[in-house]
């Protein structure tokens, strides 16, 4: 009997202990990550559904095997051969049963539904293929081939020295070809969307929007079945009420906390938090084709104008540095010589002058309601940008906009002035250039400064075309002194990475590149 009523008390411990709950900061936009280009929604989607040919190891710094057990390139940097893994299964859903394990088909669809506007899966992103433009896939990839059924040949038309890590990123995540197939065939394609299929650790559930996710392990998962058997996103967009969830137990890791919250636990044997310097720029980003913020002295008044060492001081509390580029300080070609803007109000007044606006303007700031890594505090850092534009005589509106219609709107450059950040996917400048300021990023909707600039558009693509690494430095060097001297970015802070963990939580670490990976994460009693 006693041994009985044991097993009956552990019982529920051992069915919470199979359930890893996450509280996140905010809906995913969808589950069809080509389409779209939040952190969000590749945390929701690709990190925990999908695979990629190979996956970037922020630990090692390397490109490490996944779909493709191996691959080679040729000696001119043009054609990149993938031998497949041959026993990767993709998710069997209520919606879908796979006949057939992963095979050569489920890459060639994966890349020319992106790549060929003929296919007939091309017009079912509606916003179109953000990341796969701006990368300018459609100019640099020859074709895709596949030389036998678990080979795949993917052939350039010029060399690009980033292609491979680009493969990493989650828009290169690789879908069924079959499930496309019959959904095709049922005239039901948004279903990719609402009702993903991957071959990825964990399998979807379901989505409530703004409430939660629900996934549950993938026990064909070629990697190993995940230590737990379900994951949930709580989708809780307050950092405070995140906090309070974890010292609940609703919750076993709370991502994206203040910086107030990690302090705040120090104390708590029963709570713990984990970090690392994130690979990530918090801006602003100013929207070059709006007058009189398409005038450099405008933006370099803007520039000048923000006490950036109170905003990050007030916002960070000490969780980051001042930025003065777009790069965090430990990426090699990072341009230390370039000091970026001190404070100056009076400079930043003469420039408004010069420019013919002595009497000031009138803009608009854009910010998100619910805080994040990049903007922990969107509220009071957009109150000390307005305040400090009000100095110099720019009166600027706040506009707070739910995070989906924020980056929807943002992407068709309808803002003046944006908080925005972005993450780095595997370490490589042109991560940060090519989606930020190349002229394809204005077309994809990624380049928020909707900058184009032919000088700057030369130098990132020569940096692309280079293997000599002293090389590509030398002209992001160059690169980054455009950009400040134009002023595109209101550069704001490299943050600290944290996130807030149940002291039961094994096996968690934080990705300086705000991926997310829990499927070797282990909840002990």
């Amino acid at each position: 009997m006693r041994l009985a009523l044991a097993a009956l008390l552990c019982a529920p411990l051992l069915a919470q202990a199979a359930t890893l709950s996450v509280c996140t900061e905010a809906s995913p936009e969808g589950f069809d990550v080509v389409q779209y280009n939040s952190l969000t929604t590749t945390n929701a989607s690709a990190d925990v559904l999908m695979n990629r040919l190979v996956e970037f190891d922020a630990e090692q710094g390397q490109l490490l095997p996944s779909l493709a057990r191996s691959w080679s390139i040729s000696d001119d940097g043009l054609v990149y051969d993938f031998q497949l893994r041959d026993d990767v299964r993709f998710h069997q859903t209520a919606e879908f049963t796979p006949s057939r394990p992963l095979n050569a088909d489920d890459v060639l669809f994966s890349f020319q539904r992106m790549l060929d506007p003929a296919h007939p899966w091309h017009q079912s992103a509606a916003s179109g293929y953000p990341h796969a433009q701006s990368m300018q896939w459609p100019s640099l990839i020859a074709g895709v081939e596949a030389p036998g059924a678990h080979s795949v040949r993917i052939r350039l038309n010029r060399r690009d020295a980033t292609f491979l890590a680009t493969l990493s990123m989650g828009f290169a995540s690789i879908y069924s070809a079959e499930y496309a197939a019959q959904l095709l065939a049922a005239g039901t394609p948004e279903k990719l969307n609402s009702a993903p299929v991957g071959s990825g650790p964990f399998v979807f559930e379901r989505f409530q929007k703004d409430a939660v996710v629900r996934y549950r392990a993938n026990p064909e998962y070629f990697a190993g079945k995940p230590a737990v058997d379900r994951l949930l996103f709580a989708i809780t967009p307050d950092s405070n009420v995140r906090l309070q969830k974890l010292r609940r137990g609703e919750c076993q890791i709370a991502l994206s906390p203040k910086p107030q919250d990690v302090q705040a636990i120090a104390a708590d044997a029963k709570l713990k938090s984990a970090q690392t310097a994130a690979f990530m720029t918090a801006f602003v980003g100013i929207n070059s084709q709006h007058p009189p913020l398409d005038k450099p002295q405008v933006r370099q008044a803007i520039n000048l104008a923000f006490d950036k060492a109170s905003y990050v001081k007030a916002v960070f509390e000490g969780s980051a540095e001042p930025a003065s580029g777009p790069y965090p300080p430990n990426t090699w070609s990072y341009a230390d010589e370039l000091p970026g803007y001190p404070h100056d109000p009076e400079r930043a007044r003469a420039l408004l002058a010069e420019a013919g606006l002595d009497e000031g303007f009138k803009t608009a700031i854009w910010t998100r309601p619910s805080g994040s890594l990049l903007n922990p505090n969107p509220s009071l850092g957009a109150q000390l940008l307005q305040a400090d534009l009000a100095k110099v005589g720019i009166a600027a509106e706040i506009r707070v906009i739910e995070w989906g219609e924020l980056i929807r709107r943002a992407k068709a450059g309808e803002h003046d002035l944006l908080f925005m950040g972005w993450a780095g996917d595997n370490g490589d400048p042109d991560n940060f250039l090519t989606p930020q300021f190349a002229c394809a990023s204005v077309q994809s909707g990624l380049n928020f400064a909707r900058y184009c600039d032919e000088a700057l558009d030369q130098l990132i693509a020569a940096g692309k075309a280079s293997s000599d690494q002293a090389e590509r430095s030398r002209l992001y060097r160059q690169a980054q002194q455009i950009i400040q001297e134009q002023a595109l970015w209101l550069p704001l802070a490299h943050p600290t990475a944290f996130a807030l963990l149940s002291a039961k939580v094994e096996g968690y670490k934080v990705s300086p590149f705000g991926r997310q990976n829990f499927a070797a994460v282990s909840l002990v009693p």
